[in-house]
């Protein structure tokens, strides 16, 4: 007995003195939990993981977003000041080139009978004439590399021009210059600057609804942008101009002969003048330059080319989300080439031909017919230099003045550059300067910046007419190729017309530029009006985004197919686009087309979802008969 006592006694100390865990099985974690320094770790981590008092989530996200918008500016300065130096030095280059190949001596002594005269025309016309074939594909580049890329290769392209010039070979020169003309690259950085407005507004305006949703933004609401980050552009971008001359200005102008000599046989210059400079000599080097000093010059050329590649790469940025691209194989590689000519449906973009034309004359005239048949037929080709610097720093100064639109209508710019160049063309029409005059010298820097300043406002508020007319990004690929297309054509034109009358050239530019400005008048009458325009139907992809891929997933379900049927008959029927730009049409039309729209997307995802619960409540019954025939 007194045995069995002691068990009991001992079995009830023992149950006493474990925790046994209560009938309704809830437990007390830190009755378990042992007592002393390991006690306090269910503290910790309460404290680890709860909210934090020094942590404010707004705060945090405000800073983000600033970090986003410092990132876009980045790359809106970055991809400026890198296309500004590789561009000064193709320009540098080039005019060394010619003038260095232009010298009967140069050629016979270095080249002797290998024809460098012959080799600078085709040189000249596949940088001319390959173009109009090359923005043909750009918008399938700019699709499959991106403009981050797209900028990239036409640097890279612009370094492969600088150093064939290190072996110059009719091999060497002329499929570099091809190539020249294959990497267009401004129609690249104009997209890439587009883009970077909308992305700008979106960092600015996070908190807006239309933003988080990803949907499409409000009308005329990146106009701003638009106009700050395209005059930022060209105002960095014509400084070109002035750095393309510091090769002449600093190493060839020691090498050239004065006025009197260059200019002895020249007879007319300005309006009574023919082709470029009737009666120039043939030998314009007192001297010949060292081929040690030829290659030095080339080797900082190319370091400055390798830099603007070096910029585009590590501070330049996507400018758009991989997942907003246009999918190849939804649209189709014919429809890439037809769409930016199915945008010529568009009126305004029809009226807006001649003022692209204009533009390509004014950028070659500007520099061949302006500072050649009248700067350098009057003072010597030793003032070239300055000629061309001042009219890229007026280029650049007065770039600024579109700023201007921030408070006046679109029109001013494009409308004032007009101003400018009409009087001076038909002042020029009448002046003839006298050759080998070095007085006349004020009053042609006078002309030439006059003319810079015209030629600012004209590209700059043609560039930012264009994004504020196509605010849609998807369309601004194939809008400016339609604008540098016929751009392209014009410059080719000026190429051929070299040796027409000087009067002549001044006619036409001038019966041009008045047919534009009556078109942009007519165009601007018809959007007051709220005449409808119609663009074309851009095909949507098919299968769904995830990520950086379009993957398409296995649906056997073909109740979905009716609704894709339905959604292509809306956006069929959306073919013409009509927008209002004073009324409230435009925007009821777009929310019933939204909320039409989101009802099919509803539709179709209630229908998927069914589906996906149908085949797990299969599943399941499939599972239950298994186990059910295991037992």
């Amino acid at each position: 007995m007194a045995e069995a006592d002691a068990e009991e006694n001992v079995y009830r100390e023992a149950v006493v003195e474990s925790p046994v865990a209560p009938p309704n099985g809830d437990i007390n974690i830190e009755d378990l939990l042992p007592d002393g320094p390991q006690g306090n770790i269910q503290g910790q981590m309460e404290e680890f993981l709860g909210p934090q008092p020094e942590y404010d989530e707004e705060e945090e996200e405000k800073k983000y977003y600033r970090r986003k918008k410092l990132g876009v500016v980045k790359n809106v300065l970055g991809a400026s000041v890198g296309g500004m130096i590789i561009y000064s030095v193709y320009m540098g280059l080039l005019q060394m080139q010619l003038i260095l190949h232009y010298d009967e001596t140069y050629r016979e002594v270095k080249y002797g009978n290998l024809g460098l005269e012959d080799i600078d025309k085709k040189m000249l016309m596949g940088i001319n004439v390959t173009p109009i074939i090359a923005l043909l594909y750009t918008p399938i580049l700019i699709r499959f590399l991106g403009t981050k890329w797209m900028m990239f290769l036409a640097s890279g392209i612009y370094a492969l021009f600088v150093s064939t010039n290190y072996w110059e070979r009719y091999y060497t020169l002329v499929p570099s210059a091809v190539a020249i003309g294959s990497g267009e690259w401004r129609h690249t950085h104009q997209r890439h600057t587009d883009q970077n407005t909308c992305t700008y507004y979106e960092y600015v305006n996070y908190k807006e609804d239309h933003v988080q949703e990803q949907k499409k933004l409000p009308k005329g609401v990146c106009h701003r942008y638009v106009i700050i980050f395209q005059s930022v552009f060209f105002i960095i971008f014509h400084l070109s101009l002035v750095f393309a001359e510091f090769p002449q200005r600093l190493f060839l102008h020691q090498f050239l002969s004065d006025y009197n000599h260059t200019l002895y046989n020249v007879k007319h210059c300005g309006a009574e003048g023919s082709g470029m400079i009737e009666g120039f000599n043939r030998t314009v080097l007192k001297h010949l330059p060292r081929s040690l000093l030829l290659i030095q010059v080339e080797s900082v050329l190319m370091g400055a080319a390798f830099l603007s590649m070096i910029i585009f790469l590590a501070v330049c940025g996507a400018a758009y989300r991989p997942t907003e691209e246009i999918d190849l194989r939804s649209i189709g590689w014919g429809n890439i080439f037809q769409l930016p000519f199915k945008h010529l449906r568009d009126y305004r973009l029809r009226l807006l031909i001649p003022f692209f034309i204009y533009s390509g004359l004014d950028s070659l005239f500007s520099v061949t017919g302006l500072t050649l048949s009248y700067g350098v037929c009057t003072v010597g080709l030793e003032w070239l230099y300055l000629l061309v610097m001042v009219y890229g720093l007026s280029c650049s100064l007065f770039s600024c003045l579109s700023l201007s639109l921030l408070r006046l209508p679109r029109y001013v710019s494009l409308l004032g550059g007009a101003v400018i160049h009409g009087p001076l063309l038909v002042f020029l029409l009448f002046w003839s300067p006298a050759p080998r005059s070095p007085d006349q010298l004020p009053y042609l820097l006078v002309v030439i910046a006059l003319w810079g300043m015209g030629s600012a406002l004209n590209k700059t508020g043609l560039s930012i007419l264009l994004g504020m007319l196509y605010e849609d990004k998807e369309r601004l690929d194939f809008v400016y190729t339609i604008y540098h297309w016929w751009q392209a054509i014009a410059i080719f034109i000026v190429y051929l017309w070299t040796g027409l009358i000087m009067r002549a050239k001044l006619s036409i530019l001038l019966v041009i530029l008045l047919l534009a400005c009556f078109c942009y008048w007519t165009m601007e009458r018809r959007l007051a009006k709220n005449m409808h325009f119609r663009l074309p139907r851009i095909p949507r992809p098919k299968h769904k985004v995830k990520g950086y891929r379009y993957l398409e997933e296995e649906n056997s379900d073909e109740s979905n197919s009716e609704e894709s049927d339905e959604d292509d008959d809306e956006e069929h029927q959306e073919e013409v686009i009509r927008e209002d730009f004073g009324g409230d049409a435009g925007s009821q039309g777009s929310d019933s087309t939204r909320e039409r729209r989101g009802g099919a997307r509803g539709r179709r995802r209630r229908r998927d979802d069914d589906y996906e619960q149908a085949g797990e409540r299969e599943e399941r019954e499939k599972e239950g008969e298994r186990g059910i025939e295991k037992e």
